[in-house]
């Protein structure tokens, strides 16, 4: 027996337009808004906020001011409250936030600063929780401050590689906050995480494009690009049927 893909909730990341409108011709059921995908996804500009609010299924914008680690400077912090802010007025669903301390474990007071913030939008803790040196505590936090998800790949590289660890968080969580793979989620894999007992995955579904000219000579940009796939998205939903 299949599984039931009415069911399941495929989150595609996207960080330009031309991601989000393949995202949406795929058949993506909720967007998760970025800019920088190839720095693991940072906050999106204001007017990509502003597009993406009408496309039609919900879509969360990452607040990440820059890349690397989690560990914010009040600095940092008041620009990712005014970001919620942003996403708030651009009438966004939601925002995906993340906060660490200097050990991994998750800053609670930042986090609630931010959670705070963004009261009424549907909340998503992103994979600084898979730096985490306890997970299921840190679970048992993100519980506590109101988030409805986490995304994580169970502390690996890819989902498929921390399935056993994300099985154990299914059974932790008990239906209290949805714990979503992502990481290397493709059609390959999809039915095998499914069966860990989640109910929506999280996938850039891209393919590499490679790219040549001025631009690219001049250091703008580089020569292979990753970018969102309408054909990987279907893909991945009839990997579900």
């Amino acid at each position: 027996m299949g599984i039931d893909a009415a069911r399941v909730t495929i989150e595609v990341c996207v960080d330009c337009s031309a991601g989000l409108a393949a995202a949406i011709s795929g058949g993506a059921d909720r967007i998760e808004l970025c800019s920088a995908l190839a720095l693991g996804g940072l906050t999106p500009s204001p007017g990509l906020m502003a597009e993406a609010a009408g496309c039609g299924v919900p879509v969360l914008a990452m607040i990440r001011p820059r890349a690397g680690g989690f560990v914010w400077s009040e600095a940092e912090v008041r620009g990712m409250l005014a970001d919620i802010t942003a996403a708030r007025a651009t009438g966004l669903a939601g925002v995906v936030l993340g906060a660490s301390l200097p050990d991994g474990q998750l800053d609670q007071a930042v986090l609630r600063r931010l959670v705070t913030a963004a009261a009424g939008l549907d909340l998503t803790l992103h994979r600084c929780f898979d730096l985490t040196p306890d997970m299921g505590a840190a679970l048992e936090v993100a519980v506590s401050l109101g988030f409805r998800r986490i995304l994580t790949s169970g502390g690996e590289a890819t989902a498929a590689a921390g399935a056993s660890r994300i099985a154990a968080l299914v059974a932790q969580a008990q239906g209290r906050i949805s714990v979503m793979p992502g990481a290397g989620v493709s059609p390959a894999n999809a039915a095998m995480l499914m069966a860990l007992g989640v109910s929506e995955l999280h996938g850039s579904c891209s393919v590499a494009v490679q790219t040549q000219g001025r631009a690219v000579d001049l250091g703008f940009g580089p020569a292979e690009q990753r970018r969102t796939d309408a054909d990987r998205v279907r893909a991945l939903r009839h990997a579900l049927e």
